[in-house]
């Protein structure tokens, strides 16, 4: 079990506690770590234990391998939302090669989910939604490329979730938030600048999962190399 350098408020907020409870969660961890456990109260060092239990255990290495990477929800969610792109992608008359920038960048972030391994559990998933803004910025210079090489159709960001929401129950969220998701700009890029467009993104999102993931915080794989694909 991964050893926490920090506090895990984010995540108890995230499991229903009230602002009250999570507020005193984080008062009292800082102060255990500066004073230690012993000069707390016997009513707050029980209070930090309760709360500790709630939360799940971080794992790394070997004990993380109890679940596939692909079968990980947030994994799933992200090839859900891929599937819908490529399904959406056959109904156009695109040219040759042309390829949409938002498969794109799901592609990459499930290679490197693929390779790395992370555990993806609920302290991964909290750090991860960092990665929203990253995938808005680089759909936002896709835009401008496609602009130039490629053309931008519409796509309901909305609707594949809305659906399966219609069908079955489940705890997902949008790949977009509400505010951006009004924007249905969807970029196509031309085959000869969809490669360029998939190197930027590789050197931008790949670094970055490993950085913020705390399951991979410790890992001892080497980077991700360009010509790796899942076998």
């Amino acid at each position: 079990m991964a050893k926490e350098s920090t506090h895990r408020a984010d995540e108890l907020k995230e499991l229903g506690w009230s602002s009250e409870d999570v507020a005193r969660y984080a008062e009292l961890w800082d102060y255990r770590q500066r004073w230690g456990a012993m000069n707390l109260e016997r009513e707050d060092r029980q209070f930090l234990r309760k709360a500790e239990a709630a939360l799940p255990a971080i794992v790394t290495g070997k004990a993380a391998a109890k679940k596939a990477t692909e079968d990980k929800s947030y994994y799933r969610r992200l090839r859900f939302y891929l599937q819908a792109m490529n399904e959406a992608e056959l109904t156009l008359a695109l040219e040759e090669n042309a390829r949409g920038a938002w498969p794109i960048l799901l592609e990459e972030e499930l290679r490197a989910l693929d390779y790395y391994e992370p555990v993806l559990g609920l302290p991964d998933t909290l750090k991860a939604k960092k990665f929203d803004a990253v995938r808005e910025s680089i759909a936002n210079r896709a835009s401008k490329l496609a602009d130039e090489q490629g053309l931008v159709v519409s796509f309901d960001f909305q609707a594949p979730l809305n659906a399966l929401k219609a069908q079955e129950p489940t705890k997902w969220r949008q790949l977009r938030e509400e505010d951006t998701a009004a924007d249905q700009s969807y970029p196509i890029l031309n085959a000869s600048v969809v490669e360029g467009f998939r190197q930027e993104v590789r050197a931008e999102l790949v670094p970055l999962i490993r950085e913020t993931l705390p399951s991979l915080a410790k890992t001892d794989k080497a980077d991700l190399p360009d010509d790796w694909n899942r076998a």
